[in-house]
């Protein structure tokens, strides 16, 4: 069946290979589609594309929407909840005994590699698993997950992603030894109490080193709340003085205490959050490691519906690789560029 790019559902497989108007191949025949790929049909200005015969018209569904594949849920959530359970786990044997053991940290968190790898919309992926249980045991896995992401799209290999989505899910093993009454304060934290939430870095440096001395996990643990300008903690180091795990679980660690559903925390706008984490890429966090991760999160928002500042509705059709918050916004019939219309600006997306 012969479809306009703009009515492409994610999922759907080309019928045959794609060109472009000076017939340079695109797409090959049988690439399923989803954000990353109708992006780059827009990018080569393609306004029709051949796709196998869908089997059913779908309803409207926001599984669907979001990129996410719904056969892959079923076993996403499991493994989600199995990871929260063993990260809990895991904070309650470091607390008794002051150690943590690799078998129990491989076979924890490598379902989650072998599971989650395979999908596209992290953005989604996060919205979709997160509740406002367990806190501190959610956001550990998410670190673990964003990390894992993130050094693979900074260029490390498959094993050295590995390691870094490791780091991050055990960069707040230390709060085991935080009281849950400071832990989960619903208030804001007194001067002294944030003190005290401040030595979780110094508690989980210490069971990683008794646990498998002084490895990149460890070093993660003291380092991920230091800030490239000297202003973070616990040692108030810069930049030059940061491992490059710790620059990566440092933002993975922002992004998704921003994103969180805690109690007392309202989600804010996904956008938004992006935005604030550019912001603090010119002092707080490596510009590098940030900007990579922002230009592979933006294109997730690839087919999200939009309020621009104008309170006219579109749906994001095409991401920019440099001008991160300025896409291709459809609008019934026709097509408002961002990065061109500078009058104009995404107000909040739905997911």
């Amino acid at each position: 069946m012969r479809v306009h790019v703009t009515e492409l559902q994610n999922g759907d497989r080309l019928s045959n290979d794609t060109f472009n108007l000076y017939g340079l191949h695109v797409l090959s025949k049988g690439t399923e589609l989803f954000g990353v790929e109708i992006s780059k049909l827009f990018q080569h200005q393609i306004e029709y594309v051949d796709i196998n015969t869908r089997s059913e018209e779908l309803p409207f569904d926001s599984t669907l929407a979001s990129g996410i594949n719904p056969k892959w849920l079923p076993t996403l959530e499991p493994t989600y909840k199995n990871a929260v359970s063993g990260c809990e786990q895991l904070f309650t044997d470091a607390l008794k005994s002051g150690k943590i053991y690799e078998e129990d940290l491989v076979e924890t968190f490598q379902p989650l590699v072998d599971n989650f790898k395979l999908e596209r919309d992290v953005v989604s992926m996060l919205l979709l698993l997160n509740t406002k249980d367990d806190y501190t045991y959610q956001h550990s896995v998410q670190v673990g997950m964003l990390s894992y992401y993130l050094a693979g799209w900074l260029g490390f290999d498959q094993q050295q992603s590995v390691k870094a989505g490791q780091a991050g899910f055990l960069h707040d093993i230390g709060k085991c030894k935080i009281k849950s009454e400071v832990l989960n304060k619903p208030d804001r934290l007194t001067s002294e109490e944030f003190e005290i939430i401040k030595q979780h870095t110094v508690y989980g440096h210490q069971i990683i080193m008794e646990s498998f001395g002084e490895t990149t996990p460890a070093i993660v643990a003291l380092q991920h709340h230091e800030r490239i300008d000297g202003t973070g903690y616990p040692n108030r180091i810069t930049g030059e003085q940061m491992h490059p795990v710790s620059k990566i679980v440092a933002v993975s660690d922002v992004y998704s205490a921003m994103i969180s559903s805690r109690v007392y925390q309202e989600k804010r706008d996904l956008l938004i959050v992006l935005k604030e984490l550019y912001r603090m890429s010119f002092a707080e966090l490596d510009p590098a490691t940030t900007h990579t991760f922002i230009k592979h999160m933006i294109p997730n928002f690839i087919g999200k519906r939009v309020e621009l500042t104008s309170g006219e509705s579109g749906t994001i059709v095409m991401t920019h690789p440099s001008e991160f918050f300025r896409p291709l916004v459809q609008i019934d019939q026709s097509f408002i560029d961002l990065s061109v219309d500078r009058s104009l600006e995404v107000k909040q997306v739905f997911m």
